[in-house]
């Protein structure tokens, strides 16, 4: 189990990182929330991986160490509004300099597209 735990860990933060280096805002965005995911399921493997962990004391002889489950929920809210904020800045972006390109400049050899939110016949 621990191997499988460790390689989706891997999986997920080598897929983050690839994204994160692509070009346009969208898949950035995705890759930032693939490395949360991660982390949390590595913050969440800190705990120790048992099936029979009893959350209350006294109530079996291993406990669930609640650490790693509060980290895990504090992590989640900060990546939902870190995704939420990346999000809005990308649209924001995108309306200003017309492309969603991360430099904010179009690769050389590309056709320019126009991003007008008016049609041409008004």
């Amino acid at each position: 189990m621990e191997l499988l735990y460790s390689l989706c860990v891997g999986v997920m933060t080598f897929s983050g990182v690839f994204l994160c280096l692509r070009g346009r805002t969208f898949p950035v965005v995705m890759g930032l929330m693939m490395l949360g995911y991660a982390v949390n399921l590595f913050l969440f493997s800190t705990g120790r991986l048992s099936l029979d962990g009893a959350a209350i004391l006294g109530k079996s002889e291993t406990y669930a160490d609640p650490l790693p489950q509060a980290l895990v929920l504090t992590a989640i809210v900060i990546g939902f509004a870190m995704t939420a904020f990346a999000v809005i800045l990308s649209m924001r972006a995108r309306a200003d300099l017309g492309n969603d390109f991360v430099d904010g400049k179009e690769p050389p050899g590309r056709p320019k597209q126009s991003v007008s939110r008016w049609s041409s016949k008004q």
